[in-house]
């Protein structure tokens, strides 16, 4: 693998290194509490059902963990970001293709022989499609986990008004000055 893995805002290149320890279970709690939610609901959104979504976060995790020996930082090369996408797309890929393979014969017609080898070959025409549902729900993500921290860096007063304020945009109501 030649690691595509730019280190983006949701994703610290320290602990992508940690990974590379299969022993290491806090790190990788740490990388499955963090994006589990974001491959799930992008399983999701790509049309698949809650378990067929859930079978795709622990096979995309497990790839993860099966490919992370390999990896190297370079920024040079790819994002983390592009690299776990295209993981996951081909988890969905996999589901997408059981889901078919039940309702399908066993064995494909004799004259239907080779057309799953050249509609493989073919450009999806959803891929851009996909690849804006991934990065909204990439930003989606990296905005979740900087407002999980910033919920525990300030007391539930001040997020509150944060809240309301900014993410929300509540006017702030008037309020008359200490001087008047």
């Amino acid at each position: 693998m030649s690691a595509n893995s730019t280190a983006s805002p949701g994703t610290r290149e320290s602990l992508l290194v940690r990974l590379k320890d299969w022993g290491d279970q806090d790190s990788w709690r740490t990388f499955f509490d963090t994006y589990w939610k974001l491959i799930y609901t992008f399983a999701i959104k790509s049309g698949l059902s809650e378990a067929e979504a859930q079978d795709v976060v622990q096979e995309t995790v497990l790839s993860v963990a099966k490919k992370m020996h390999e990896f190297r930082y370079d920024p040079g090369v790819g994002s983390f970001k592009s690299w776990l996408l295209q993981l996951t797309h081909w988890r969905i890929l996999g589901q997408l293709r059981k889901r078919s393979d039940m309702v399908s014969p066993a064995e494909p017609l004799p004259e239907r022989a080779g057309e799953t080898d050249f509609m493989m070959r073919v450009p999806d025409p959803e891929g851009n499609a996909l690849e804006k549902i991934w990065e909204q729900e990439w930003q989606k993500h990296v905005m979740d986990v900087a407002l999980d921290k910033v919920k525990h860096r300030c007391n539930a007063r001040e997020y509150q008004i944060f809240d309301l304020y900014v993410l929300n945009k509540c006017p702030c109501a008037k309020s008359p000055k200490p001087w008047e």
